[in-house]
């Protein structure tokens, strides 16, 4: 399915249902192509819930106790 982005701005619903439906939407802008919707893979990652922090702050010392830490960052400054 071809979409200007004029359909794009106006009709973003349509569009979405359509890639929702499996539809992959080529979105054009002044009649050449641009952009291209198409539906999300699910992925089998999910975010661990025993940990609360992940990615590069999982190692650091100072978050061991994360509810500390927060509280500590939005601690006034004087």
């Amino acid at each position: 399915m071809h979409a200007s982005a004029k359909d794009l701005r106006f009709h973003s619903k349509n569009l979405l249902e359509a890639v929702s439906r499996g539809e992959e939407v080529i979105i054009t802008y002044r009649g050449k192509p641009c952009a291209k919707l198409t539906p999300l893979k699910e992925s089998n990652k999910t975010l661990s819930q025993s940990d609360p922090l992940f990615g590069i702050w999982k190692d650091h010392d100072g978050t061991k106790d994360v509810t500390k830490y927060i509280r500590n960052l939005r601690k006034g400054r004087f």
